[in-house]
């Protein structure tokens, strides 16, 4: 698992709230082996075993802008901010 940047565009990455949004009622954990999971080389995703369901564990490991973990959902269960508001989240947080 690669180290996720500290400081992205001039600010703390956990300022910036870029990870993947799940939708329960579209995932169904790829009936048992999750396709985002086995994908994702940074430790977002982690399946909580007790409640029986896939959780974003790791939200500040996931690449600022990257959204490849969704072309592996086959259920679309995976989503993210726009861009464009996370770039003026970005612009605010550094002052402008």
């Amino acid at each position: 698992m690669s180290k996720p940047e500290e400081i992205y565009m001039g600010i703390p990455r956990k300022d910036i709230p870029w990870y993947p949004i799940i939708d329960y009622s579209k995932c169904d954990l790829c009936e048992g082996e999750p396709q985002c999971l086995k994908f994702c080389p940074h430790g977002v995703f982690e399946v909580d075993k007790d409640a029986k369901k896939l959780v974003v564990k790791n939200p500040e490991n996931c690449v600022v802008f990257c959204r490849s973990c969704r072309k592996v959902c086959d259920k679309d269960a995976l989503s993210f901010l726009s861009k464009a508001e996370v770039l003026e989240i970005i612009k605010k947080k550094r002052g402008h």
